[in-house]
């Protein structure tokens, strides 16, 4: 075997707490980056005097906002005909084999819809709380690659999300699945949120009171999902559909963001000190 070449064939679950209910990696590693990143934003309402309580009212409709979202973004981007004819799986971790219901946990979750579900949730909060929506935004932003990282680790993990072959020099070989090399999409893309929290901190850190409200979560928008943009090009298509379209439904998803990101970037605003709330 190649010394380049890595053979992947761990199982995804770490224990069976009963019979029908698995502990896994991905819910693991799942937790574990919502409560890092929660650490990172608990610092940054530490350093500017904002009260801690605000944060934990916050990071509970965040965490809501992200799994409906998630759950959502794939039901209706990726598989909607399967789920419109089967309504009870995409609220419940429950499929249909052979008949009859069992529990197999979420069976896909988009990070475009988590992304979506996460921002209604901030609007929601900041509403009724009466705080400042991009405010709220950029120092969320700092924190949200932290979660990106551990999901894909996740993936990784579960053998899921993996890339298209390589050229059969190099690669993971996802056992799970097949004996192809393929491109560890997963861990690229884990590499890229982590380079791009690094980003997002140092430019909080040297320039967070010079900048207007909304820069800080529009080069998150910007960096993170012209990364997805981009590896995207090595993943296997999710669904069957994709394989007919130039780009896929992941980087479809992707442009909006990017868009959005750039307006936040470089659109003038008059304010250039950042209200703090």
């Amino acid at each position: 075997m190649n010394e380049r070449i890595v053979t992947w064939n761990l199982d995804p679950v770490i224990y069976w707490i009963t019979d029908s209910f698995p502990l896994k990696y991905y819910g693991l590693f799942f937790i574990t980056g919502l409560l890092l990143a929660n650490y990172v934003a608990k610092r940054i309402y530490i350093k500017e005097n904002i009260p801690v309580k605000n944060l934990e009212k916050l990071f509970f409709y965040i965490i809501i906002g992200i799994v409906l979202g998630a759950r959502l973004g794939h039901c209706f981007f990726y598989e909607p005909s399967y789920y419109f004819q089967n309504p009870i799986e995409i609220l419940l971790p429950i499929q249909k084999i052979e008949g009859s219901y069992q529990f197999t946990g979420f069976q896909g979750l988009a990070s475009h819809g988590g992304a979506i579900g996460a921002l209604i949730a901030i609007g929601i909060y900041c509403k009724k709380y009466k705080t400042n929506f991009l405010w709220v935004l950029d120092r969320i932003a700092i924190a949200t690659p932290i979660v990106a990282v551990f999901i894909r680790l996740g993936n990784f993990m579960n053998s899921e999300i993996y890339g298209k072959p390589t050229d059969g020099n190099w690669g993971v070989i996802f056992q799970r699945d097949d004996l192809i090399p393929r491109h560890p999409t997963q861990l690229y893309e884990a590499f890229s949120y982590l380079l791009i929290f690094g980003i997002l901190l140092f430019t909080y850190k040297k320039m967070a009171n010079k900048l207007p409200n909304g820069q800080i979560f529009g080069l998150l928008l910007v960096l993170v999902f012209s990364a997805r943009f981009m590896i995207e090009f090595f993943k296997e298509n999710q669904v069957g559909f994709e394989d007919a379209m130039s780009i896929n439904m992941g980087q479809i998803l992707s442009i909006p963001f990017i868009i959005v990101g750039l307006i936040l970037i470089f659109i003038k605003r008059r304010s250039t000190q950042s209200v703090k709330h």
